[in-house]
């Protein structure tokens, strides 16, 4: 059996409301002044950690190269990258970082399924540990299902990867034969990395899209997903201090751990709910189609240019639009054998024409959405990977949109759930990272992706 899981872009989402129990819900306020700016454009910024003495750690997927800058961020020195002018290789795919002890870092290399220690200084590969468990190798990169971060205990935690599941019974393209599931749930678990010993914090709720099914002449079986643009999920994140935040989208109320690490129900968020009329519902998915048709064109444009290299293509466009903007729409295909043949065995590769890479030619499957009425009467909050933590401890959620704005709409909240701000950000723009007081900003442009180091008020 053969998998790919692609990407579209992420819908445009933000909030707008008044009062939801006794709490004011405040008005949307621009960021205060730019402090710095890079002057050099990057490929794209996945993730970055500011660290105590102001100095800034970025990771460039697109660029294969984790820097470091100065405090004012006028020059950097390279820690990692691709070519010969140092002696460490960055990843061949993706890598994230991770806040580790004190000054140093965690440099995730999912290729070798292994974690880097970033020391202080900059220097890479101080020490090295294995990732905790293989499979969730590309989850601690933070790419897709939040950043991982150590909690209060000193342990390591991370939304687990989500499972098919295979329901046995006849193969493809048999009578009786069952697809697989997607899960509508996935595991925050906490992994002490001295034991190896794994707990499970929570489950939070997960986009789990319907799926198609279709068999050609020779037998082989195509399965493909219907896109809901607006499901009811939970999300997460986790607090410099290492306090778990768990947001619930039912009714969007914040959950975390208390000191003891039991997670602990707190309150709902003020918010005002949106209810869609039936021409609302149409009128969204036909402007949903048209942003996520562009988008798909965009990824099918990185994936030639990454020579077919899917999962490269995926972290660029992520990189490209910034972290924290919200979790792509997962467009799911899946191929299994029936009559025409199988897939190539595990370890084997095979040529596409004139000797080309496999996957050189590779097409992004069409888009299919739900139909109207399968749409929420009430839009959510937000959507899925719309959670960050700051670095004085509280959760910004950038929220769906109820109506135009001129940039992403978060809601800054703190660890009891109290609304404490609304903020909207510039056009174009992202939140990669934060630093005390500080938000850093990625905004794409035709040189490339440009960061900038913004006052919060």
């Amino acid at each position: 059996m053969t998998r790919h899981f692609f990407h579209a872009a992420p819908v445009a989402v933000l909030a707008f409301g008044t009062v939801a129990g006794a709490q004011q819900v405040p008005n949307a306020r621009p960021l205060g002044a730019t402090i710095a700016t890079v002057a050099e454009p990057f490929g794209g910024v996945q993730s970055l950690r500011q660290l105590p003495d102001g100095r800034l750690l970025v990771n460039d997927p697109s660029k294969r190269r984790v820097i470091l800058f100065e405090a004012d961020l006028s020059k950097y020195t390279v820690v990692a990258d691709s070519t010969s002018a140092t002696a460490n290789a960055y990843s061949g795919r993706m890598a994230g970082l991770i806040p580790y002890r004190a000054d140093s870092t965690l440099f995730v290399d999912p290729t070798s399924m292994s974690m880097l220690v970033i020391d202080p200084k900059g220097n890479l590969g101080t020490r090295v540990m294995s990732v905790p468990r293989p499979d969730d190798a590309f989850a601690l990169t933070g790419l897709a299902f939040g950043l991982p971060g150590f909690d209060k205990q000193g342990r390591l935690v991370y939304r687990a990867q989500p499972r098919f599941e295979f329901r046995g019974g006849p193969g493809p393209g048999q009578p009786g034969f069952k697809p697989p599931q997607m899960p509508d749930s996935a595991p925050i678990v906490r992994v002490e990395l001295a034991t190896r010993k794994v707990d499970t914090v929570t489950f939070v709720k997960t986009y789990a899209p319907k799926m198609t099914m279709t068999q050609g002449e020779n037998g082989r079986i195509s399965m493909s997903s219907v896109l809901n643009p607006l499901p009811t999920v939970d999300d997460w994140a986790i607090t410099p201090d290492g306090t778990v935040i768990v947001l619930r989208g039912r009714e969007f109320r914040v959950d975390y751990t208390d000191a003891s690490g039991t997670l602990v129900q707190g309150p709902k968020v003020a918010h005002d709910w949106q209810r869609m009329s039936d021409e609302e519902k149409v009128a969204f998915l036909d402007s949903t189609k048209t942003a996520m048709e562009k988008a798909r064109a965009e990824m099918q444009t990185r994936i030639q240019q990454n020579g077919g290299n899917v999962e490269r293509a995926m972290a660029a466009g992520a990189a490209a639009a910034g972290a924290g903007g919200g979790a792509p729409m997962p467009m799911i295909r899946i191929e299994m054998a029936g009559g025409g043949g199988e897939p190539p065995r595990r370890g084997e590769q095979r040529s596409g024409p004139n000797g080309a890479a496999p996957n050189a030619n590779i097409t992004m499957p069409p888009l299919t959405f739900v139909e109207p009425s399968e749409l929420p009467d009430y839009k959510p909050a937000f959507a899925a990977g719309a959670t960050r933590a700051d670095a004085d401890g509280n959760v910004w959620v950038r929220l769906i949109a109820t109506k135009p704005m001129p940039g992403p709409v978060y809601d800054i909240i703190d660890e009891s759930g109290k609304l404490l701000d609304r903020v909207v950000l510039p056009p174009n723009s992202a939140i990669a990272g934060f630093g005390p007081g500080v938000v850093y900003l990625a905004t794409r442009d035709a040189e490339g992706t440009h960061l900038k180091k913004v006052a919060v008020k």
